[in-house]
């Protein structure tokens, strides 16, 4: 994707380039009463162009930064409600008997039903 980014700037350059060899004449611009300004083209043409892409620059920026402060504000609620919500594991509690044949001694006993008479 990095590619296909380069290679679209590159010839807009490029593009851009070959404009501005090919119109680089003075014009002149009468601004307002008598205030007269006298460019180039090219200069003339990309300056209207920057001009006019500030404003949705300027909206985009603003959109990203409210969109990055509600994602940070989400995941600060997230950690909040996960902390406060995971129980503490359990205990481990063996059922069957310890290795080496002793007995477990957290396993209930059963009373024996057979003995002295």
């Amino acid at each position: 994707m990095q590619f296909l980014r380069t290679a679209f700037w590159v010839v807009i350059a490029v593009g851009l380039a070959f404009f501005c060899m090919a119109n680089y004449v003075p014009v002149t611009v009468r601004l307002w009463g008598d205030m007269v300004m006298e460019t180039k083209l090219p200069v003339l043409l990309i300056g209207a162009f920057l001009l006019g892409a500030l404003p949705f620059w300027i909206m985009a920026r603003a959109t990203r930064w409210r969109l990055k402060r509600r994602l940070d504000s989400t995941q600060k609620a997230l950690v909040v409600a996960t902390a406060a919500a995971a129980p503490p594991p359990p205990p481990i509690i063996p059922d069957a008997p310890v290795m080496g044949g002793l007995p477990d001694p957290l396993a209930p006993t059963t009373p024996s039903t057979t003995g002295p008479a």
